[in-house]
């Protein structure tokens, strides 16, 4: 295998045995005759607490390779002590899951280290039209019809659980998701913001927000989203008149977490995006919100000429960087669909029409296609969407 090409593997994770490495040498006074005498197993000279910190920097696929080399070092990867190791290491990069079927919750899983795509299957999802939000490792999915079930689950680990049903409204026009995961306490906190028209009056929308807080397994009820640092931010539309120009139609929402206990605060800042929006996307970026949309024409703005990444600094939207138009006509029939998702410092962003993924590194300021998806498009109006999230091991929900 060379060039950088990888082979696809059909399901999760290659159960292979492989031969453990071995060391040879010769003593003083010893000859090629004892050299077999002289061979020595890695694994016996490496002691238990150095081996857990040596696969606790390998990624995750090749962590679940390396529990089917010997029953130690499956003890070892199954071991209280080696997910307290792993916990240590600051993180491992984003995968991206893309489903390849609109009807049924099925696809396959982007690792941007070893450039490989593999076959997971969910646990308690559905259909790929649910709502779906992910930090640190938990994937948090609700579905599309009512918001009524709502499951947390660690994709690597299959654990699951389902969360009671929310209090409030319970059919709205629109909705959005959010999840935020305490990277020492593992606790975690999800957001379900719904609007619903006010019969009768095209003008004015009912908001609620919905906080669900895993340390008291409750749910609070106050007067796209996103949880970043204490703050639930959230995009919203305006449907005005023709009065309305593009640029304002869009809008920024902020609402205070750490005051949800008493009754919370919406803050009543309404930042504007920076230009004529569309499919915009908020993201939680190393604690940095991110915002990634389609730039409109100025004359047609329901036509998107490109791709920008804007980060918040403070009450101000500054660019990061536009897609270069060549990448940009790479996606080909782009017309004004498209999603975005991000973790950590990278972004994915791909055509719903297609499933070439194109990769963005923040920190890098680099854009990078992925390796080609193994699936195909099967039919003209067939869709792809998807998810990012951190795989983890020892984070449960």
């Amino acid at each position: 295998m060379d060039g950088g090409e990888t082979s696809w593997i059909a399901r999760c994770f290659v159960n292979a045995r492989r031969e453990v490495p071995e060391f040879g040498g010769e003593g003083e006074g010893e000859g090629e005759g004892n050299q077999e005498n002289t061979m020595v197993s890695m694994d016996s000279i490496l002691p238990d607490d150095m081996l857990e910190r040596i696969l606790s920097y390998l990624p995750i696929a090749s962590i679940f390779r390396a529990s089917s080399v010997c029953k130690r070092w499956r003890e070892i990867v199954k071991s209280r002590r080696f997910l307290w190791n792993f916990s240590s290491v600051l993180s491992q990069k984003p995968w991206y899951f893309m489903f390849t079927s609109c009807d049924e919750a099925i696809g396959y899983a982007y690792d941007p280290l070893l450039r490989k795509w593999y076959s997971i299957d969910l646990p308690c999802l559905e259909t790929s039209n649910w709502f779906i939000a992910s930090s640190f490792g938990l994937v948090c999915f609700m579905d599309n019809d009512s918001g009524s079930r709502i499951f947390v689950c660690n994709p690597i680990t299959k654990e699951y659980r389902r969360l009671d049903e929310p209090p409030g409204v319970k059919s709205s026009d629109y909705s959005a998701l959010a999840v935020s995961v305490d990277r020492k306490s593992h606790n975690y906190t999800v957001a379900i913001v719904k609007s619903k028209q006010v019969p009768g009056n095209f003008f004015q929308w009912d908001l609620s927000i919905q906080i669900y807080d895993s340390q008291t397994t409750m749910w609070m009820t106050s007067v796209t989203s996103v949880i970043c640092d204490g703050i639930l931010y959230f995009l919203i539309y305006s449907t005005g008149g023709g009065m309305v120009v593009p640029e304002n139609r869009h809008g920024l929402i902020m609402y205070n977490l750490s005051s949800a206990y008493s009754h919370g605060s919406l803050m009543r800042t309404f930042i504007p995006v920076p230009c004529s929006l569309t499919c915009g996307r908020l993201m939680n970026l190393n604690g940095k919100l991110v915002m990634v949309g389609g730039i409109g024409k100025h004359d047609r703005s329901d036509i998107i000429k490109g791709i920008g990444i804007w980060i918040l600094n403070g009450t101000q939207w500054i660019e990061v960087c536009r897609m270069p138009h060549k990448l940009f006509q790479g996606f080909g029939e782009l017309d004004d669909v498209f999603g975005s998702r991000g973790t950590d410092n990278l972004i994915y962003i791909h055509s719903y029409g297609g499933p070439a993924l194109l990769v963005f590194d923040m920190n890098k300021r680099h854009w990078k296609w992925s390796q080609k998806c193994p699936v195909t498009k099967k039919f003209p109006l067939q869709l792809f969407t998807g998810f990012c999230f951190e795989p983890r091991l020892e984070v449960a929900p």
